[in-house]
């Protein structure tokens, strides 16, 4: 509480991603396609699975459940940055930064989260299908969810409290263009290194643990399919290979955000953008250009809604 008592910092000022305004003008419009076509793409796909019966699976309860945590994790950073690009000073005050951390660290962990409850979904689908709708029945799948929320929440609470227990005397410049932890306790007035190497562990320890996971799952699953028919085998490789792109997507940025003490906010700035505006966006089109199910059931949804 003290230290919360010494913060004399009120807003912060981002710096964004450049200060040339003709860049400024086309990153505006191309973001703005992007946001819109994340949003338009991931509802598709939650409604598609929640109008389509034949869809109510927990192949399909999972993937509806991503979209809506994609439309959520590009919801706290893109705005923001949409906002920045018109606005000639950047700025966000120090509550509404310290809650879009929060916010940004808990869709980012519970999408971590889901990514390897969906891995595991899928080696209980392939590598023992027999037992697969007793381990995997709906009200496993809504505790697994459940506890991935729960899950998230929790990191993202400890990332928050490491956070806001520092003191901010300024400076109040963030080389970036939304909050997240690394920039904003580079700003502490105190010496950060500790907190640093703790915050480095708690996002490091889950983003390399749960990667581990995921790839000892594919694995697994590779080489089960060994055993299976040439059909078998081409169903499952086309939809583990859609769950692992995404994995690779998203991880990918993660590791490389968050397992290291020192950055170097020019690069993290790029591989930001990458992971907070392209990647929920990529997700919704590898799962429906890859999957004639979805693509069917939304065309059904479509002409229904349509003629009706």
């Amino acid at each position: 509480m003290d230290a919360l008592n010494q913060t004399r910092v009120t807003e912060f000022v981002f710096l964004g991603l450049t200060d040339n305004w003709v860049l400024e003008i086309l990153f505006f419009m191309a973001f703005s396609v992007t946001y819109m076509l994340t949003l338009l793409g991931n509802s598709l796909i939650v409604l598609t699975t929640v109008f389509t019966p034949r869809l109510h699976t927990p192949m399909y309860f999972f993937l509806s459940n991503l979209s809506f945590i994609d439309i959520c994790h590009s919801s706290v950073t893109v705005p923001k940055m949409l906002e920045g690009f018109v606005l000639e000073r950047k700025t966000i005050s120090f509550d509404n930064c310290i809650a879009q951390l929060f916010f940004l660290h808990l869709f980012a962990c519970a999408e971590i989260f889901l990514l390897t409850v969906m891995a595991y979904d899928r080696y209980v689908a392939i590598c023992a299908p027999l037992h697969y709708p007793q381990v995997m029945n709906m009200r496993v799948c809504v505790h697994l969810v459940f506890a991935l929320w729960l899950g998230g929440t929790v990191h993202s609470l400890v990332q928050t409290y490491l956070t806001i227990r520092l003191p901010y005397c300024g400076p109040n410049i963030i080389d970036s263009y939304f909050c997240d932890v690394p920039p904003v306790i580079k700003l502490a007035c105190t010496d950060t290194y500790l907190t640093g190497m703790l915050i480095v562990f708690n996002s490091g320890t889950i983003s390399l643990t749960c990667f581990l996971a995921l790839v000892t799952s594919y694995t697994v699953i590779l080489v089960s399919l060994r055993k299976q028919s040439a059909e078998g085998r081409r169903k499952a490789l086309s939809t583990c290979s859609a769950h692992f792109m995404v994995v690779a997507l998203f991880f990918g940025p993660c590791i490389f955000l968050y397992t290291r003490p020192d950055s170097s906010f020019s690069t993290d700035k790029v591989v930001s953008v990458f992971y907070t505006v392209i990647t929920p966006l990529l997700n919704p089109l590898i799962y429906t250009l890859r999957n004639e199910e979805v693509k069917s059931a939304m065309k059904q949804l479509t002409q229904r809604r349509v003629f009706s």
